[in-house]
Order: C-alpha cells, then structure tokens, then sequence
C-alpha cells in the first residue's frame, strides 16, 4: 500500500514520544488506576488548559501537557488512516493509556462526552 506508510511511520513516532513523556511523569504503564487518574483529567481539560500545561513552569506538569496534545494527534492520525481503511495502533504505551482513556470516556454524562479523545 504505497503511499500509506507515514500512518504507520506517525504512530510509531507519536508512541516513542507518549513512552518518553509517560517515563518523565513516573508513569507505569501497568498501574491503571494511575493511567485512569490520568485520563479523566486529559478529557476534563479543555484546550486553554492544554496550553496552560504547555507554558507551566513546573517540568512534570508540561510533560503531562506534551503527554496530553501527543495523545490528541496519536488519536486524529488513528482516525484518519481508519477513514481510509488503514489500520494503525500504536505501541503498549499507548495501548495502555488509549484503553484508559476510552474507558473514562464511557463514564462521561452523555451532554459532557466530547467527540473526540481528549
């Protein structure tokens, strides 16, 4: 399938990143109620508050910034590769942390659901 590599290419950079971050922050990929923790602030925080991760002056706070907008582009790059019909999945970093975000997504109240992830 020529032509549909970068999909592949993309998530395999985004999930070295995400593994990078999630190592910054102390993360253990096996605790899940850490990751959950984790999820439920990503999908409470809006953009503004993305961006105010970013620009923190405290370390691990902008690494869980980058670890937040790095999970919104693994997920669109998912996205779009499934438009086309190419399957892309990242790593176990990211499988952990995707699994606890669509599981914190299901316990949103239906009007606070957002329509994507986080």
């Amino acid at each position: 399938m020529s032509g549909f590599g970068h999909y592949d290419q993309t998530a395999q950079a985004l999930e070295r990143e995400i593994r990078r971050r999630g190592i910054a922050i102390g993360l253990d990929w096996s605790d899940t109620a850490r990751l959950r923790t984790l999820a439920r602030e990503a999908l409470s925080c809006t953009a503004e508050c993305r961006i105010g991760l970013l620009r923190h002056p405290d370390y691990m706070e902008r690494r869980k910034g980058e670890l937040f907008a790095l999970s919104e582009l693994m997920l669109v790059t998912m996205r779009q590769s499934a438009q086309i019909g190419v399957h892309t999945h990242g790593g176990p970093a990211w499988k952990a942390f995707g699994r606890a975000l669509y599981e914190e997504a299901e316990n949103l109240p239906a009007h606070a659901a957002a329509p994507s992830l986080p």
